[in-house]
């Protein structure tokens, strides 16, 4: 069965930068040895289900389903705008030092992440007197993904 638009497929994947690092996984195995297991203690590492083109999984994962069968096993490397995008500047943003220390009821400190009250995580990347800079793009905008994905199942 050609898997295409709408249909329901379970995959193992490993997805890592283009310098070989891996930053995350379906497998228990391979996130023991990567060391991303023990930080996130309570993840299930299972396959993942994806429903094909209904934009759960990044947009060039979305698209490589399509045309693939069960059995298969491909290597991915999807372009920045078609996973996280480019870093935009809009995303990063400058605090007032002394309210952000009232808000987080310490001082920041560049390298600390801030989560906002609508659930967006945001890396300290300055600080210093008068002002704390924030960078909301997600960890791995701008970046090349690549994902080795095995089909296991579709309907």
């Amino acid at each position: 069965m050609t898997i295409e638009t709408g249909d329901s497929v379970s995959l193992e994947y490993i997805g890592q930068l283009t310098d070989g690092t891996i930053f995350d996984t379906s497998r228990q195995d391979v996130a023991e040895d990567e060391g991303l297991a023990q930080s996130q203690p309570d993840r299930d590492y299972e396959p993942l289900a994806v429903e094909v083109g209904a934009g759960t999984v990044i947009e060039g994962l979305d698209e490589a389903l399509v045309g693939m069968e069960v059995g298969d096993e491909e290597r991915i490397e999807i372009p920045p705008e078609k996973a996280y995008g480019e870093p935009r500047d809009d995303l990063v943003q400058e605090h007032d030092f002394d309210e952000l220390r009232e808000v987080l009821g310490d001082d920041p400190e560049a390298g600390m992440y801030v989560q906002t009250q609508q659930g967006g995580l945001g890396e300290i990347i300055h600080v210093d007197d008068d002002v704390v800079r924030i960078d909301f793009n997600h960890e791995l905008a701008g970046e090349t993904l690549v994902f080795d994905v095995e089909i296991l199942d579709a309907n």
